[in-house]
């Protein structure tokens, strides 16, 4: 009999897909906890260090929450010094979220990290990483996140 953790031979894309969410999680809140984030400030600093400026409601899209959970994500990345706020601008009346210093530290400290992990543990499969990326890859162009 399987463990929870692993997937039976057969099994739906579904299951798979939830699996992988699973996995994933597995991975990214030990490091992320580490760090005092949650999986959504985690996605905040993500789309942050893109560069420019964000508004609430791109955070909110982005991060797959109502606005008013955005807004305390965002206020937990201000008051840790990771995130700030500043008027657009173009339109005095709009606020935009950069990342701070800090912020950037943390991301490349957390996705060194992660590259190590996922890194290590693909390493064990004897197709490597590389099929996995080109397949994550496809499956991200096919089901878009907002950006």
């Amino acid at each position: 009999m399987p463990s929870p953790r692993t997937p039976p031979d057969s099994v739906s894309v579904v299951e798979l897909l939830d699996h992988a969410d699973r996995a994933v999680d597995a991975v990214l809140t030990p490091v992320t906890a580490q760090e005092g984030l949650s999986r959504e400030g985690w996605r905040v600093l993500l789309l942050l260090s893109r560069g420019g400026g964000r508004s609430m409601g791109e955070i909110a899209e982005h991060a797959a929450v109502p606005n008013p959970t955005a807004t305390r994500v965002v206020d937990r990345l201000v008051a840790h010094s990771l995130a700030f706020r500043r008027n657009d601008p173009n339109d005095r009346r709009r606020v935009l979220v950069h990342l701070a210093p800090n912020g950037r530290q943390v991301v490349e400290r957390i996705s060194r990290q992660l590259e190590q992990r996922v890194d290590g543990a693909l390493g064990k499969l004897t197709s490597g990483g590389q099929a996995l990326g080109s397949l994550l890859n496809r499956v991200a162009e096919s089901f878009p996140v907002p950006k």
